[in-house]
C-alpha cells in the first residue's frame, strides 16, 4: 500500500490511557496503540492524576514503538507530529504534549498541539485501519459525548461554533457516579450501561432535563440525584443494591429497571436538545463521538431519529469513540491542509480550554 505525505505521529494522554497512533495524509490509520491503565486505577474507583502521570511516562517508550512497527516506519519518517493540549488531567496532558513537542523540534516536524474535543469532533469520519478517513462535510453538527464532555458544535468550515455544553456533570460522569454507588468496580459506566439491558425502563422513568432559560445546554446533576434517591428508596424497601462484580442474572429486577430509567432518560437528553436543535434550524449532517458513543442505548437511538428527520448520521467507530491517538494526528493533518502550525516553544497544556 502506497502512503500518502504527511504522515502524522498523534500523541493522546489526556486522562488514563497512554496512546500513539500514524495516520497518513489520506486520512488512513496505519497504527492505533493505547495502553490502558485500568488496572492502575481500579483499587481506587477512579482516576488518580498522579498516577496517570507516573504510568504515562511508564508505558510511552513501548507504546510508540509498537505505533511505529505496526506502520512500518521509524521516527524519521514523520513529517507531522500532533499531541493533546487540553483539557484532562495537567499532569498527563504535560507528559504527552513535553514529547510531542521534543520529538517535533529535534527532528524539524511541523507540530499541532491539538484540542482534544476537536480530535473528539472528527473522528467519525475515520474509518477501518487501512482504509481512506472521509472527507468532513463542511457543514455539520457535531455531538460530542463522554466521561469528562458533553457538548453540541456547529462546523461551519474553518469555524466551530459552540452551541451547547455541560453545566456541571457529563453524561458518562453520572454513569460512573451511579455505578460507583451500586458498588460497580471501575470503569463503572460501561458496566451501568450492560445492565440497564435486562432492565424495563418503563417500569421506572425518570425526568429529562431542562435548562430553566430555554438553552440547549445539557444538564445531568439532576438526573445523577434523582437516581441516587431512587437506590436509596430501593435499599430502604429491603432491595439489595450493592453487587460489585454480580451478573446482570443475580441484580434485583427493580435495580435492573432503575438503571434501564435511568439510562433512557440518559440518551433522551440528547435527543431532546437534537430536536429543539432541528426545530430552530435545518440539520442535515449530524456527526456524533466520545466514549459515551459506544451507548448501547444511544447508537439505535440516534439512528432511529435520523432516519426519521432525514438527517445525515455519522456515528464514531467503536474503535476511535474512546480516548485515541488517531483522531488527535487526523486532527492535525486537518489542521496541516489549512495551513496551520504551532511552535512547540511556545504552545503549553491547560486543564480548561474552550474550543
Amino acid at each position: 500500500m502506497s502512503l500518502t505525505r504527511p504522515i502524522a505521529l498523534g500523541i493522546e494522554t489526556s486522562c488514563d490511557d497512554t496512546a500513539c497512533a500514524v495516520v497518513d495524509g489520506d486520512g488512513r490509520v496505519l497504527s492505533s496503540v493505547i495502553s490502558s491503565q485500568l488496572e492502575a486505577h481500579r483499587p481506587f474507583g477512579g482516576v488518580v492524576p498522579e498516577i496517570a502521570s507516573r504510568e504515562h511516562l511508564r508505558n510511552w517508550p513501548a507504546v510508540c514503538e509498537t505505533a511505529l512497527q505496526e506502520a512500518g516506519l521509524e521516527l524519521g519518517g514523520i513529517d507531522v507530529v500532533a499531541a493533546t493540549k487540553g483539557p484532562g488531567l495537567i499532569g498527563s496532558l504535560l507528559v504527552g504534549l513535553s514529547l510531542g513537542k521534543a520529538i517535533a523540534y529535534a527532528q524539524g516536524n511541523r507540530f499541532h498541539a491539538v484540542h482534544h474535543l476537536e480530535g473528539h469532533l472528527f473522528s467519525p469520519f475515520l474509518r477501518a485501519a487501512g482504509e481512506k478517513a472521509e472527507r468532513p462535510p463542511e457543514e455539520f453538527i457535531g455531538l460530542v459525548v463522554s466521561g469528562g464532555h458533553t457538548s453540541l458544535f456547529e462546523v461551519k468550515g474553518d469555524e466551530i461554533i459552540t452551541l451547547a455544553e455541560t453545566r456541571d456533570d457529563a453524561m458518562g460522569e453520572v454513569f460512573d457516579k451511579v455505578g460507583k454507588r451500586l458498588g460497580l468496580p471501575y470503569p463503572q459506566g460501561p458496566l451501568v450501561d450492560e445492565l440497564a439491558e435486562n432492565g424495563d425502563g418503563e417500569r421506572s422513568p425518570l425526568s429529562i432535563a431542562r435548562c430553566s432559560d430555554g438553552s440547549l445546554d445539557f444538564s445531568y446533576s439532576g438526573l445523577k440525584s434523582q437516581t441516587l434517591v431512587e437506590i436509596q428508596k430501593l435499599e430502604s424497601a429491603g432491595v439489595e443494591t450493592h453487587h460489585g462484580e454480580t451478573a446482570a442474572t443475580d441484580v434485583p429486577s427493580p435495580v435492573l429497571n432503575l438503571l434501564a430509567g435511568f439510562r433512557k432518560a440518559a440518551v433522551g437528553q440528547l435527543v431532546d436538545r437534537l430536536e429543539r436543535l432541528r426545530r430552530e434550524r435545518p440539520v442535515r449532517q449530524l456527526a456524533v463521538s466520545g466514549g459515551v458513543a459506544a451507548n448501547r442505548l444511544l447508537r439505535p437511538t440516534l439512528e432511529a431519529w435520523s432516519r426519521e428527520n432525514e438527517v445525515n448520521l455519522r456515528l464514531v467507530s467503536l474503535l476511535y469513540s474512546g480516548d485515541n491517538a488517531a483522531m488527535i494526528a487526523h486532527a492535525a493533518l486537518l489542521r496541516d491542509e489549512r495551513g496551520l502550525v504551532d511552535d512547540p516553544l511556545e504552545v503549553d497544556a491547560a486543564s480548561r480550554i474552550p474550543l
